[in-house]
């Protein structure tokens, strides 16, 4: 299983460990990524997905999944999350 966000796209990093004498070794720097539920309110369903809780964050500041689907990009959301937002924007049509 990949370590990205399943709504914003962030994946791991890469950076240096600097150490006193200025000696570098590579790190990677992993997102801290959680398995939550999450609810569509004009669905009427939930979804479970992997977000990291920086994007947990954003959706929660966007008001909610609806929204932030909606606002983000393709690009960014994962196979599972761009199911999810052509049923939300087929739902949104019809109603």
């Amino acid at each position: 299983m990949s370590r990205i966000c399943e709504l914003t796209g962030k994946g791991r990093q890469v950076g240096h460990n600097v150490s006193h004498a200025n000696n570098k070794t590579k790190k990677v720097f992993l997102p801290n990524l959680q398995n939550v539920t999450l609810i569509s309110e004009k669905l009427d369903r939930s979804f479970k997905f992997r977000v990291s809780t920086h994007g947990l964050r954003s959706v929660e500041h966007n008001g909610g999944l609806d929204n932030w689907l909606l606002k983000t990009s393709d690009t960014k959301l994962s196979s599972g999350a761009l199911k999810v937002k052509r049923e939300l924007k087929k739902a949104l049509t019809a109603a």
